[in-house]
């Protein structure tokens, strides 16, 4: 059993490099995904992994699959995204969650529309799913520099972020720090989309970001303690869907995703705090508080 885990890694240069852009996006996303869900924004990281497909298919529609081009008009996309629901929420009775389900819709039909008049099913399948199987070292270098950047910004703007999702009225009275800090992390959010894009593809990218911080808050309580086990989340999803993709020959990016999801089911189950095993635990208590104070 060892061996069937650790052979194929030890064998294969090409799982070797999956692992190492799992392990980047891991690092990455998740740290996000928990703030994302904290300010009750899950919907918003789907919606953001789709609307950076336009950019992304303009870039190959002009320039093939060339990762500056692709990375490039990704981020535009996105970042044009997020601006264009922001406009709309502060104008229109729309909330958010709803502009960016809007703006979602358009950009993943537009996208695909862009692909398929120049490119195969087969390009359609690698934008939409990506390739982990096949990443080179200058996409692993542009995963590991965005990691980076994120941890990095995330422990800048730490504060006025955890701050906002409590008390949003607090910053408004400080000044625009509150603004300021969304503003970097929905960048930071579509800068990790675009890198497991690369990775994943457009629809299974925003995996890395929700499953494994819905995961981690079936076991801890502490923010910080959430993103730590988060990153541990998915690197164990990540090397659970890459030897089941290896062994069973299917999707790697399905089943990395599966992988995620599963994790995510047991601690739906079993976890710490909120799981129906937490629940039932606390249903019994109350039913034999009842009877005691019934019988006293």
């Amino acid at each position: 059993m060892i061996a069937d885990i650790w052979q194929p890694f030890a064998d294969y240069g090409f799982m070797r490099r999956a692992l190492a852009g799992c392990l980047t996006l891991s690092a990455g996303a998740a740290p996000l995904g928990t703030i994302l869900l904290l300010r009750r924004m899950s919907l918003v990281g789907d919606a953001m992994s789709h609307a950076i497909l336009p950019g992304a298919a303009l870039g190959y529609l002009f320039f093939g699959l060339s990762l500056t081009a692709m990375t490039l008009g990704g981020l535009l996309a996105g970042v044009l995204v997020a601006l264009l629901s922001g406009v709309v929420t502060r104008h229109t009775a729309l909330r958010e969650d709803a502009s960016f389900a809007g703006f979602y819709l358009i950009s993943l039909a537009l996208g695909v529309l862009l692909i398929s008049l120049r490119g195969s099913n087969v390009d359609l399948l690698h934008v939409l799913f990506g390739s982990v199987l096949a990443l080179d070292d200058p996409t692993l270098l542009l995963t590991a520099a965005i990691a980076t950047a994120t941890l990095l910004a995330l422990a800048l703007i730490y504060r006025p972020l955890i701050v906002e999702c409590f008390d949003p009225g607090f910053l408004r009275m400080q000044g625009r720090q509150g603004e300021l800090a969304h503003a970097v992390f929905m960048l930071l959010l579509v800068l990790n989309l675009v890198g497991g894009f690369h990775s994943l593809g457009t629809l299974m990218a925003v995996a890395f970001v929700v499953l494994p911080a819905a995961a981690a808050r079936f076991w801890v309580r502490g923010v910080g303690a959430q993103m730590a086990l988060a990153m541990g989340v998915a690197v164990l999803g990540s090397v659970i869907g890459l030897l089941v993709s290896f062994h069973l020959g299917i999707a790697a990016s399905a089943a990395i995703t599966l992988g995620l999801g599963a994790l995510y089911a047991l601690s739906l189950t079993l976890g710490l705090h909120g799981s129906v095993r937490a629940h039932r635990r606390r249903a019994a208590k109350d039913s034999v508080g009842l009877k005691t104070g019934a019988s006293s």
